[in-house]
């Protein structure tokens, strides 16, 4: 549609219709949404359409059922968050088989359809759901990727201007690893306006904030009832960015591994450069032991999730 990039999110829940939402306000796409219920996409376009009248964009969004996907033929990147949310008590682990069932069928419907687009996945769980992406297309690693490091570090940063009292915008902070409990917020690598986050807070506050970051999700979700959405949608619609303007962005996204960081045949989340090929290079930090052993705890418990998966 007049040059413009094509982008599917699958999934009109409350995190897909935040994606597409923040996608149409950039205003470069056409964007398709497709749900699996009825009528749940068309209405959600339709209302982003409405939207663009008083927030400046084009109303090029368009809502189809899951009869609909030949609407998604020829995206660019497409955007999967289909899949059960969390619910109280319930753990990403849980979510495994009954996801994976649901992202195996979205992929292969996406695949067959756009044939050189780059995967953004945010389904649950997040990592072990990437494997499933990457088996079912048959992609190269670099067009399947997932969003978590993205969203686990705007909850880092968030609580680190929360705490100093400063900016975010000033805040540079990197979240690697498995999406979940074992996740590693590399405090070495954490500044506040270039100013190391220990010399501005104490030891002690870090670890409160380190531990935060590693529930962040399960505490919305004890207040909420359900899973977040409006910052996970943003994250996601970023790396969309990223992918379709070329912007060769370093940001840290669920990436499969193949010797970087020591790890092997597993997906985690790393720093990449993020650009129209998808994650076009890992990035490799300097880590400390610590941070080292953290990571090969988050590599064990992610393994842990992808061996019960019939796609990986």
């Amino acid at each position: 549609m007049n040059g413009r990039k094509k982008v599917t999110v699958v999934g009109a829940g409350n995190v897909g219709a935040t994606c597409a939402q923040e996608v149409a306000r950039r205003d470069y796409a056409e964007v398709v949404l497709v749900d699996v219920k009825p009528d749940l996409a068309a209405g959600k376009a339709l209302d982003i359409n409405q939207a663009g009248s008083v927030l400046g964009y084009e109303p090029t969004v368009v809502g189809v059922d899951a009869s609909g996907y030949d609407a998604s033929a020829g995206s660019d990147v497409v955007v999967i968050t289909a899949g059960l949310p969390r619910k109280p008590g319930m753990s990403r682990d849980d979510l495994v088989k009954t996801n994976e069932t649901i992202v195996a069928e979205v992929t292969r419907e996406i695949a067959k359809r756009s044939k050189q687009a780059v995967l953004v996945i945010v389904s649950n769980p997040l990592d072990a759901m990437c494997h499933v992406a990457r088996a079912v297309s048959k992609f190269p690693r670099e067009r399947v990727v997932g969003m978590a490091g993205i969203l686990d570090t705007a909850r880092f940063e968030c609580f680190i201007a929360q705490e100093t009292g400063l900016s975010v915008k000033e805040v540079t902070a990197t979240v690697l690893g498995g999406h979940g409990d074992q996740m590693v917020p590399v405090v070495s690598a954490t500044t506040v306006g270039g100013v190391p986050l220990d010399q501005l807070v104490s030891a002690a506050k870090i670890r409160k904030m380190v531990e935060r970051t590693k529930v962040g999700g399960g505490e919305i979700v004890k207040l909420l009832g359900t899973s977040a959405w409006y910052a996970p949608g943003a994250a996601a619609a970023q790396m969309v960015d990223a992918i379709c303007l070329d912007e060769k962005r370093v940001l840290p996204c669920t990436a499969y591994l193949q010797g970087e960081y020591g790890i092997r045949d597993l997906y985690m989340g790393v720093p990449v450069k993020l650009g129209a090929g998808g994650a076009e290079e890992v990035v490799k930090l300097r880590l400390t032991a610590a941070e080292k052993k953290m990571l090969k705890l988050s590599e064990a418990a992610v393994r842990d999730v992808v061996q019960v998966l019939t796609h990986r």
